[in-house]
């Protein structure tokens, strides 16, 4: 058991028989008789759905550990993503809804780290940002506004918003969370690696 006002980011703790990782903690001193309280922005592992709760600093709550398997990923198909242990070649099915927009960014033969509860798996701990090469977008200007945006599809369907100065056959890195545009590789950033 822990006490809500020691949650940390990447706890996974069960509030009502559902299981959450814990993705923000913020906690308030309470003045005089008011109590402190602690918001959480949780993460629903089975439906993904997002849940913003508020609690007394004394709360107890149940934490959870996770066993964790790095899994290939093999393939997509009838909305679920399949992964296989490399060492017992056993292959499970996980959700796409629990990967997100992540799912368009898997390869093939990708490894991934995969979160099991009670021998279910219930999430797949993945990198913050991917790279893509953008297969179309407006030609290219180059402009004094910072802040000036169009539209570009990547090879694998997701249309982000991306500067002006990008052009189509350009690898850029998307955040994994927000699906926003952080930046372009650059060619020789991309050799050296």
């Amino acid at each position: 058991m822990v006490i809500a006002s020691e949650l940390k980011q990447g706890m996974v703790v069960r509030i009502e028989n559902q299981i959450y990782r814990v993705l923000e903690v913020e906690s308030k001193a309470g003045a005089a008789k008011m109590g402190g309280s602690v918001r959480a922005k949780l993460s629903n592992l089975r439906s993904g759905r997002i849940w913003e709760q508020h609690l007394r600093p004394q709360e107890r709550l149940e934490d959870l550990e996770l066993e964790r398997h790095t899994m290939e990923y093999l393939y997509s198909a009838e909305g679920a993503c399949t992964f296989m242990r490399p060492d017992t070649f056993e292959q499970i099915a996980v959700p796409v809804a629990t990967l997100g927009l992540a799912e368009k960014f898997l390869q093939p033969g990708m490894e991934l780290p995969i979160a099991f509860f009670e021998g279910e798996p219930i999430g797949v701990v993945l990198p913050e940002f991917a790279e893509a090469r953008v297969a179309s977008t407006a030609t290219p200007t180059h402009s004094q506004q910072d802040a000036a945006w169009k539209e570009a599809t990547l090879e694998n369907g997701v249309s982000i918003r991306v500067p002006l100065f990008v052009a189509s056959g350009e690898i850029v890195r998307v955040d994994l969370n927000t699906g926003h545009y952080l930046d372009r590789v650059r060619a020789e950033r991309k050799r050296r690696a």
